[in-house]
Parts: structure tokens; sequence; C-alpha cells
């Protein structure tokens, strides 16, 4: 229910912006860098798109982005990003990357289209049921024939097969979903599996 009310909202403004990170990432430890990358594009979208009570929770950022900042690992950050901010009414601002990679986008479609499949499977059940009832509302009372019983009968079996269904819908749906989920932590894990896995070796100073 809240990403409809999301998309109910309007867009006050919308831009662009390459966000520099590297002065600030440098300024932590290394294991500490992504975090503070992502830290410091809230802030400058704070002071840029004019939200007022300075209050960082208003700034929601996309998962490619954070995968796109996390995808070298905690100590390695990109050191300058191209972003695109949107503001809604209640003041709160989305952010998303604007170069996004064909394969990501490729996986992102794909998951869309999965979603408006089952959707539109279980509304289509859901109009059957209704349907059905309204026949069953419009009939008079009295006596029913051994026909009617027969026909009646068929019709509530007919509604239990089809909640079966929806329910077993739902199911996949959920089952989508949870991928999702895991699968949105490494989404970028063929390109990490690409580069060379260095290990860090300690350099020994001498006295």
């Amino acid at each position: 229910m809240a990403k409809d009310k999301k998309t109910e909202q309007k867009i006050i403004l919308e831009r662009e912006y390459t966000i520099p990170l590297r002065k600030e990432w440098l300024k932590v430890a290394k294991y500490k860098r992504a975090n503070r990358a992502i830290k410091a594009i809230k802030n400058f979208l704070v002071r840029h798109m004019k939200i007022y009570d300075r209050d960082l929770k208003k700034i929601k950022i996309d998962v490619i982005l954070n995968n796109e900042i996390r995808f070298r690992g905690m100590r390695k950050p990109p050191a300058k990003i191209r972003v695109k901010a949107k503001k809604y009414e209640d003041e709160s601002v989305r952010v998303e990357l604007v170069n996004i990679p064909e394969h990501v986008k490729f996986e992102k479609i794909k998951k869309e289209k999965i979603k408006l499949g089952v959707r539109k499977k279980i509304e289509e059940k859901i109009k059957k049921e209704e349907e059905a009832e309204k026949k069953e509302s419009g009939e008079t009372k009295g006596e029913l024939g051994s026909e009617e019983i027969v026909r009646k009968e068929d019709v509530s079996k007919e509604k239990v097969s089809e909640k079966e269904e929806i329910e077993e819908i739902k199911k996949e749906d959920l089952k989508i979903k949870k991928e999702e989920a895991k699968e949105a932590k490494h989404v970028f894990k063929e390109k990490s599996r690409k580069t060379k896995n260095i290990g860090y070796k300690r350099v020994q100073k001498g006295r």
C-alpha cells in the first residue's frame, strides 16, 4: 500500500547530480568507506533538494544505487556517481542511478513482467468469483429442482478450486519476492566474479 501512495503523489522537483564521494570516504577507515559514501549522498541531497529540516530519513536510496556503491566491497566505493533525485509532495526524495548496467535492466524488466502476469491471473479469478456471486443472488428463492441443486453444487466446487488456484498464485508471488530480496543484495555479483580476488597482504615494517 505504501508503494501505491508514493506513485499517486506528484513529483515537485526532479534533478540530476554528479556527486563527488572521494573526499568524504577518505576521512574514515577503509572498512567504513561504503557507508560513508551513502551518508555523503544523503547529506548532498538534503542540501540541494531543499529539505529544510535536514532529515536524512527522507532520502530513500534505490537498491540498484546501493549495490552500485558496494559491489566492489566496503573498501572500494566509487569516487563519484551520477544520480537522479525526485522530490514528492510529502518532502520525501527518491534517489536512483542514472547509468544502469544492461544486465541489471534486463533482470528488472523480467521481474516486472512476472509480477504483472501474476497480478492479472489474480484479478481474473476475483472477477469470476464476483460474477458467480451475482448470478446466485439473482436467482429466485423457493424450492429447487434436482437439476438446480446439481448446478449449485458444481458452482460451489468451482469456487473452491478457484480459491485454491488463487492461493497457489499468491504463494508463487511470495516466492518471487523472496528471490528478489536475495538477488537484490547481490545484483552485481557477476561483475565482482570477473574481477580477480586479490588478498590484502600485511607489510611488516622493519625496526
